[in-house]
């Protein structure tokens, strides 16, 4: 499996694509198989995500998940300080991306 990730051009912020726009929340990626060029291409043009690439992930009970552990910190912050990190679809986090 191959999802898609990159940086949100107005927030910084780590999104992955979710077949339709970038989500904050890698559960939402989808599998963009032999698509990523393409798709990657597309997106660099409308300068709505920076550096976007494809990377392994594996479908799990819990949905996406990243197969290197530098994806996985990606996707859900830092591994010292639990408070920080990004809750699967917290509403809140929302508030601060665009």
């Amino acid at each position: 499996m191959k999802i898609l990730t990159g940086n949100d051009l107005k927030s910084g912020a780590v999104v992955w694509w979710d077949g339709a726009s970038w989500s904050l929340h890698v559960e939402e990626a989808v599998d963009v198989g032999d698509q990523a060029d393409e798709i990657i291409a597309r997106e660099e043009s409308a300068r709505r995500v920076n550096v976007p690439y494809a990377i392994d992930a594996e479908q799990t009970d819990d949905g996406v998940r990243p197969a290197h552990i530098k994806e996985r910190v990606r996707a859900l912050g830092p591994t010292v300080r639990p408070d920080l990190t990004l809750k699967p679809k917290d509403p809140e986090a929302l508030d601060w991306v665009i």
